[in-house]
C-alpha cells in the first residue's frame, strides 16, 4: 500500500515539475480583464469569433517554447542574457516597465477576486479586496514560494476547469455552429475586440517569464534535463489557456448572445447566467471567476516584483527578501488603486496600455533575437520554422501595436 502511494507521489511530482511553469503562465494570463473579454465576444457576436482564439493560442505558443527553450539552455536569466548582449539600459526599461505594467493591472485582479466572493456571500467587495491581498502577501512567508505558487496555481487551474467546462457542457451548444465559429469571418465592429482578445492572449509578458519559472523549476527537480518533455508541457499549458477561453465563450455565446445583452464585465456575465440557467450555474462561473482572479493576483505580483528584484541586481529568487518586497508593493498599491476607484480606472487603463504598446513588440524582439543566438542557445535556438512563425507573430504585434497607438491619439 505505501508502496503504491509512493510510485503515486512519485508519478505526480515528475507531472507538477513538466506541467508546472506552463500552467503558472496559463493561469497569470487567463485573469478577470482576459474574461471580460472573452465573455463580451461571445455575448456580441456568439461562437463566429472562436477562430481568434486557435489563432492567438498558437502564436503564444510559439513564443512560450521559446521561453521555455530559453530557461533550459541558460543558467542567466533572460533578463541578464539581455543586459549582456544589448546592454543595461535594454533590460532596464523591460523589468520597470513590466513592474509598471504589472502594478497597474493588478487592481482588476483585486476587483476580480473581490466579486467573485462577495456577490455569493452579499458583502462588502473593499473587505475582500483587503483580505485576499493580506493572503497573499503572507503567502511570501513560504519556505519554498515556488513550489507553493506550482501546487495553488494547479489547484486553480483545475477549478476553472471544473467551472467553465461545466457551464459550457450544460448549454449543450449545437455543433455545427461550433464547427462554424473555427471559419475566420469578421463581423461589423468586431475588430477592437478580436485585437484586445489577441493582445491579453497572444501575452509576450507571460511568455518572457516563463523562461523564470522553467529556470525556478530547475532548482527544485531533475526532471527539467528532458528538454522536449519540458516543451511539451509548456504547450498543455497554453492549451489549457485556450480551452478555458473558447467555455467561457460559448457559455456567453449560448446564453447571452441570444437575448442582445450588453456585457461590460466577466461579474456581468456571472449575473446574468442565473436567471437563465439557475443559481447552481451562477455560483460555478464565479467559482471560475474567483480561481482565475487570485491566481493572476499572486501570478502578476511574483511576475512583477521578481522581474524589478533582478532589474536592481537583486536576482529573481523568489525567496530572496527584496524580490518579497517588490512582489508585495505590487499586491499593495494593486489593491489602493482597487480600493480608491473600485475598479481600473480610464486614465491608469491608458497609462498602462502607453507602455505596453511600444513595450510588448521590443520585449518579443529581444527574446526572438536571444533565441537566435547560437552561442547562447546551442542546440536549443529556433530552427527555421519558428523563426518564421516568430517574425509573423511579431509582425502580428506591431500592427497591433500602432493600431492602439492610432486609437489613443485620435
Amino acid at each position: 500500500m505505501k508502496n503504491n502511494n509512493s510510485k503515486k507521489e512519485c508519478f505526480f511530482k515528475n507531472w507538477l515539475s513538466i506541467l508546472g511553469p506552463g500552467i503558472i503562465t496559463a493561469a497569470l494570463v487567463f485573469g478577470p480583464s482576459k474574461m471580460t473579454i472573452t465573455s463580451k465576444m461571445g455575448t456580441d457576436y456568439g461562437l463566429s469569433l472562436l477562430w481568434v482564439v486557435v489563432i492567438a493560442i498558437f502564436f503564444m505558443m510559439v513564443f512560450t517554447d521559446m521561453g521555455t527553450r530559453i530557461g533550459i539552455a541558460q543558467n542567466e536569466t533572460l533578463l541578464k542574457l539581455i543586459r549582456s548582449k544589448f546592454g543595461k539600459i535594454a533590460s532596464i526599461v523591460i523589468g520597470l516597465g513590466i513592474f509598471l505594467v504589472a502594478t497597474s493591472f493588478q487592481s482588476g485582479n483585486a476587483t476580480g477576486v473581490s466579486i467573485a466572493i462577495a456577490e455569493g456571500t452579499g458583502t462588502d467587495t473593499k473587505l475582500w479586496i483587503v483580505a485576499f491581498n493580506v493572503i497573499g502577501i503572507l503567502l511570501l512567508f513560504f519556505k519554498s514560494i515556488y513550489a507553493m505558487l506550482e501546487k495553488l496555481v494547479l489547484a486553480f487551474i483545475i477549478l476553472m476547469l471544473f467551472a467553465f467546462l461545466s457551464t459550457a457542457i450544460m448549454i449543450q451548444t449545437p455543433i455545427i455552429l461550433f464547427v462554424k465559429g473555427f471559419v475566420p469571418t469578421l463581423p461589423p465592429a468586431s475588430l477592437s475586440l478580436i485585437i484586445a482578445f489577441i493582445a491579453s492572449c497572444f501575452s509576450v509578458v507571460g511568455a518572457f517569464y516563463q523562461s523564470y519559472l522553467v529556470q525556478a523549476r530547475r532548482k527544485l527537480s531533475s526532471e527539467l534535463q528532458n528538454a522536449e518533455r519540458q516543451r511539451r508541457g509548456s504547450r498543455v499549458g497554453i492549451l489549457l489557456l485556450g480551452v478555458m477561453s473558447a467555455a467561457v465563450m460559448i457559455s456567453a455565446a449560448n446564453t447571452l448572445h441570444p437575448l442582445g445583452m450588453q456585457l461590460n464585465s466577466a461579474a456581468d456575465m456571472g449575473k446574468a447566467l442565473e436567471p437563465l440557467l439557475g443559481t447552481y450555474a451562477s455560483h460555478l462561473f464565479f467559482i471560475g471567476l474567483f480561481g482565475a482572479s487570485f491566481s493572476s493576483l499572486i501570478g502578476n505580483a511574483v511576475l512583477g516584483g521578481s522581474l524589478l528584484g533582478d532589474t536592481f541586481g537583486y536576482g529573481n529568487n523568489l525567496d530572496h527578501p527584496v524580490v518579497k518586497f517588490f512582489i508585495s508593493l505590487v499586491m499593495i498599491f494593486g489593491s489602493i488603486i482597487a480600493l480608491v476607484f473600485g475598479k481600473l480606472p480610464l486614465e491608469l487603463i491608458v497609462f498602462a496600455q502607453s507602455i505596453t504598446i511600444f513595450l510588448v513588440p521590443f520585449i518579443g524582439t529581444l527574446m526572438f533575437l536571444i533565441a537566435n543566438d547560437e552561442k547562447i542557445m546551442g542546440n536549443h535556438r529556433n530552427n527555421p520554422l519558428t523563426k518564421a512563425w516568430a517574425m509573423l507573430g511579431l509582425l502580428m504585434l506591431v500592427t497591433l501595436a500602432i493600431s492602439n497607438a492610432h486609437d489613443l491619439l485620435t
